[in-house]
């Protein structure tokens, strides 16, 4: 079971005007990814990276059946609502952008789809929603338009493009507007053309 920890950086939560939740991937700790904050507008942001134990939110693949990834992904799951709980009470959730990597991003996937609703952006930096099937009864509400930036490499060798696929069209079905890219012979990393991209999209 995962401990609540935070890393914190920019404006003080009660003086922001956004927020922007950084969600780590696999073996990779919290400073990983707040460095994505370097590249986009955050004077007047909140920004916070949730932490896994062991920097690990679940200990099996995304792909493996959820009750095999358990009590791990429950306990991700809630730490992660409980974030973007305690932001909702300063910061409306139309400025609330949520992004994350690898493991991460599947996390950003499936947290946001499970409650869906308007947030400034979404970006799923290769990844997808989990499970060794998709069950559309685990998703509800409505994303209203929400801008979501999806990628993958073409042939990535932890996210399968079959799963990107499957989450654009389940996400555009719940309201999102979302932007695929996929990225021949990428890396399993973060390019700059994906971060220019969500900075476009999002208006960071």
């Amino acid at each position: 079971m995962h401990e609540y920890k935070i890393t914190e950086r920019g404006v003080p939560l009660d003086k922001a005007e956004k927020a922007i939740i950084l969600i780590h991937g696999r073996g990779a700790p919290p400073e990983d990814i707040l460095s994505l904050a370097d590249f986009f507008e955050t004077q007047k942001s909140y920004i916070v990276a949730p932490e896994a134990t062991h920097y690990v939110w679940y200990p099996l693949s995304f792909l493996a059946p959820r009750d095999q990834n358990q009590p791990w992904l429950d306990s991700a799951l809630e730490n992660i609502n409980r974030l973007i709980n305690d932001i909702q009470k300063h910061i409306t959730t139309e400025n609330i952008f949520i992004m994350g990597f690898s493991q991460g991003a599947c996390l950003t996937a499936e947290v946001t789809s499970r409650n869906a609703q308007k947030y400034g952006g979404i970006a799923i930096f290769t990844g997808g929603l989990i499970g060794a099937e998709i069950d559309s009864k685990n998703y509800e509400g409505n994303f209203d338009g929400t801008p979501v930036y999806l990628s993958n490499g073409d042939n990535d060798p932890h996210i399968p493009l079959k799963r990107t696929e499957d989450t654009f069209e389940i996400l555009g079905q719940m309201g999102a507007k979302v932007t695929k890219e996929i990225l021949h012979g990428r890396p399993h990393t973060i390019q700059m053309q994906e971060i220019d991209k969500v900075k476009q999209l999002f208006g960071l």
